[in-house]
């Protein structure tokens, strides 16, 4: 039987906006309870890519999403600055975490237990806990110290997955391609999806 507890889904200041709010769709649609943070970079990057403003002191999903959300009552919403909020501690149980764009300064942060807001503190918790952590870096190219804090992050336990689509699945809109993304990163939550033409299957 899946693991019915809460995951946790972090968006900061990484190019890929669209990812994070789309996967916070299909976790929200799919039932499963979830504990967001959104760092001011990522609501800057939100703006930039998407359109849409999102108010970190009077946060609507909504917003961010540009439309109702799904499921909007298993939504619960946590200021980057509230080191006080439950996913800052161990105790509090998750089935997984994803930073998700995880940018360059949040990995480093993350992978050398630096962190200084609650998106980071609830990272360092995952990994100290042994839970799934996955972080979606979108970045090109990579430089000597990223790759380096991508092979610490992954020594740590977590996984990396870049967001970098796949074009079997031939996909007809960006959309499509936002979708294989975030197929995988649910793939690796344990979130029932049907997202995508999986390899192997009928056309």
């Amino acid at each position: 039987m899946p693991d019915q507890s809460p995951l946790v889904i972090a968006i900061t200041g990484a190019s890929g906006a669209p990812y994070g709010a789309r996967l916070l769709e299909v976790v929200l649609a799919a039932g499963h309870e979830v504990h967001l943070s959104v760092s001011p970079s990522g609501q800057a990057v939100i703006q930039e890519e998407l359109g849409h403003r999102v108010d970190l002191e009077r946060f609507d999903v909504a917003d961010l999403l540009g439309r109702p959300a799904p499921s909007a009552g298993r939504l619960h919403y946590h200021h980057h600055k509230n080191l006080m909020a439950p996913i800052a501690s161990g105790s509090f149980l998750t089935a997984g975490m994803v930073i998700c764009p995880c940018s360059g300064s949040t990995l480093a942060a993350v992978a050398h237990a630096m962190g200084e807001n609650l998106i980071h503190r609830a990272a360092e918790v995952h990994l100290k806990e042994r839970r799934k952590l996955v972080v979606v870096p979108r970045e090109t190219p990579l430089s000597l110290p990223q790759l380096k804090n991508m092979q610490a992050i992954h020594e740590a336990g977590a996984v990396v997955l870049p967001a970098s689509p796949g074009f079997y699945a031939r996909a007809d809109t960006v959309s499509d391609l936002v979708d294989f993304v975030v197929a995988r990163i649910c793939d690796q939550l344990g979130v029932a999806n049907s997202l995508v033409r999986r390899w192997g299957s009928e056309a």
